[in-house]
């Protein structure tokens, strides 16, 4: 039976998998580990197959799929393990592009169907809104302020704000050392930028539009410590080990959803239907990007609203 992870658990795992890949960090071409467009890791063969004759009555957005003939999909690009774009090889990896992916088949689209935009943090909601996008899956953290705008389905994963600072950092251990001396980059419009400002309006922030561009910030001593979810810091730590660590315990719960467009309940039934009854699925498409690590991350419990 599937449980939703506590505060603690989230600790816990998060410590367990940034052991794991900082170990397993996988190739150049594929810095999250063992995803991939193949499924990656020990699976020959990806973990979920392609629906034939799919109807969805009362769906607006999937009619529109199915008038264009693929279907559009929101992501992120530069986080490894989550939703990393190898731009060598084109190739994209991470357990939200094969949650993506997983959707997509589930309504009867290979990967030769599947047009992947990246969109920034900032512009999820109004992609959405516009119908630039059928859907999102992105390390978008579910909040009542979004749902003013957007639906959402899941939450199919949940992890906590963390911070990364240089590894030579002995200062920032955690949240509590952060100060008017700390600089603090996150990206635009994301919920933890807007954590630090109310619970730290004393740290100054920065913000860009992608956290890639934050490391980068770090990397150069420009900002003292980029904040995000946990699971993303874990990626960038890995592919850096000698300059990138992850301090401190998860200080927020934050629940990823798909992003949808509001009032399409058809949709958002199908996908928790589908996070539901497809438990084994999600967890082959975790260990296959994230990796097993003796600890059993288990999927969290749907939030049918």
């Amino acid at each position: 039976m599937r449980r939703t992870k506590t505060l603690a658990a989230i600790g816990i795992a998060a410590t367990a998998l940034l052991a794991l890949t900082a170990c397993n960090s996988g190739s150049p071409s594929n810095p999250g580990g063992t995803g991939g467009g193949d499924g990656g890791g020990d699976a020959d063969k990806t973990p979920w197959t392609v629906a034939k004759d799919v109807t969805l009555d009362g769906s607006p957005t999937f009619d529109a799929m199915e008038k264009r003939g693929k279907v559009v999909v929101g992501v992120k690009e530069d986080q490894p393990g989550l939703g990393y774009l190898d731009v060598t090889t084109g190739e994209r990896s991470g357990f939200d592009i094969d949650i993506a992916r997983w959707i997509a088949a589930s309504l009867g689209f290979d990967e030769d169907k599947i047009d992947f935009q990246a969109i920034a943090s900032a512009n999820r909601e109004q992609a959405i809104v516009n119908g630039d996008i059928d859907y999102y899956v992105g390390t978008y953290s579910i909040t009542d302020k979004r749902k003013e705008q957007i639906d959402f389905a899941g939450p199919y994963f949940i992890t906590g704000q963390g911070l990364l600072v240089a590894a030579d950092n002995d200062t920032i251990k955690s949240e509590k050392d952060l100060n008017k001396d700390t600089t603090v980059c996150s990206a635009t419009g994301s919920t933890p930028i807007q954590n630090i400002r109310t619970n730290f309006p004393e740290v100054p922030t920065k913000e860009f539009d992608l956290y890639s561009a934050c490391v980068e910030a770090l990397l150069n001593g420009t900002v003292q410590a980029v904040t995000t979810d946990q699971a993303i810091l874990i990626g960038y730590a890995a592919q850096d080990p000698d300059k990138l660590k992850v301090v401190g315990e998860p200080f927020t719960v934050e629940k990823y959803g798909v992003g949808l467009t509001k009032g399409d309940d058809a949709l958002r039934t199908h996908i928790n239907d589908l996070f539901t009854d497809g438990n084994d699925v999600w967890q082959q498409i975790f260990d296959n990007n994230l990796g097993s690590t003796g600890i059993k991350v288990e999927q969290p419990e749907v939030d049918a609203y």
